[in-house]
């Protein structure tokens, strides 16, 4: 036994030392010093040795298993570095290397005309608000002066959460009035842009989900002439100077008197055209001087404060900005389209 010991040591030392790969140190791992090892195998056989041969016998093998546990280790050692070596010299990375050029995109049209609407407001001394796209009836319809029963809170005109239509996906800017009007101290002018939802039908100029950027002025001695001249000058800022605009007495139940601003097409010249459906103009904005019922449910005395708000679609505002023909191609994505930019 003492003789197969040392023929397994010798054997395995000089195949350890020889073995080029973790693969073949496995091999030899179990081939020695496994279940069914040459090593396990001596070791089985040692009740056949008689009591005083047996404690110098296991002394040994346990010493022959040492050896090759502790040669094992570092060859294993040995060829893991030499692995790492090798990887580092393949997967070598030369920095030197002009790296493959990123190509940047840049800003969606949309929110190009929406920058200049905000550089445009701010240099009026506005300052920009967000508010909540989940709204509630009270913001949305109650303090905006819209009763139960108004059109605008119908089913089939504006996405709600519940059956007893007091949550809803808001259907205008407007609900931030009566937020900046509750919190914030007077004078207040302010601009609050946003996604906006209504049931509406996908076509050239209308869309179920758009963006509406919504403004408001409360001070005292403001009057129409003040709103006309503000959304004047904002339209010629954007188009240019000498942009045709039109006013058109209309009803909005949060302000008093009301009324729509419409620009020429930027398609036709006001010849009428598919884009503004043959009327030459097309509609950019609700305004209005904010209704007096509005200003006393938010906590302003009327008599000594007045105040004017519009609500401005901010893709048909890019349409005529880039003189783009069909509202749906803003929301389609087509690189083709959006490159031009």
């Amino acid at each position: 036994m003492k003789e197969q010991l040392a023929q397994i040591r010798v054997q395995a030392l000089a195949a350890v030392a020889a073995a080029e790969s973790t693969a073949a140190l496995d091999e030899l791992r179990v081939q020695y010093l496994g279940k069914k090892g040459a090593l396990t195998a001596v070791l089985k056989s040692m009740g056949k040795l008689s009591p005083e041969e047996r404690p110098a016998m296991g002394q040994l093998a346990n010493e022959v298993r040492a050896a090759l546990e502790q040669a094992l280790e570092a060859r294993g050692a040995e060829l893991a570095a030499a692995d790492l070596e090798r990887r580092l010299k393949e997967e070598a990375l030369d920095i030197t290397v002009p790296g493959a050029p990123v190509k940047l995109g840049h800003r969606h049209p949309m929110y190009l005309a929406l920058d200049e609407i905000k550089e445009i407001f701010i240099g009026m001394g506005f300052t920009v608000l967000d508010g909540p796209e989940v709204e509630l009836a009270s913001y949305n319809f109650d303090k905006l002066n819209a009763p139960e029963g108004h059109p605008s809170r119908d089913w089939s005109d504006t996405f709600y959460f519940d059956e007893d239509s007091r949550v809803m996906l808001r259907s205008q800017t407007s609900p931030m009035q009566v937020r900046a009007m509750e919190t914030m101290p007077l004078p207040i002018r302010i601009i609050a842009p946003g996604r906006v939802y209504r049931k509406d039908e996908v076509d050239a100029t209308h869309s179920p989900m758009f963006h509406q950027v919504e403004g408001m002025v409360i001070d005292k001695g403001v009057t129409m002439a003040d709103l006309k001249g503000t959304l004047n000058t904002v339209v010629e800022k954007l188009y240019g100077k000498g942009t045709k605009t039109r006013f058109r007495p209309h009803h909005f139940p949060f302000t008093e008197p009301s009324c729509e601003m419409d620009v020429q097409c930027h398609k036709c010249g006001g010849v009428g055209c598919p884009t503004c459906k043959g009327e030459g103009w097309i509609e950019l904005l609700g305004a209005g001087m904010i209704h007096p019922r509005v200003l006393e449910m938010s906590g302003i005395d009327p008599n000594v404060y007045s105040g004017w708000a519009f609500g401005i679609g901010l893709e048909r505002t890019a349409m005529r900005r880039f003189k783009i023909a069909d509202l749906r191609l803003i929301f389609e994505n087509d690189v083709r389209f959006l490159e031009q930019f």
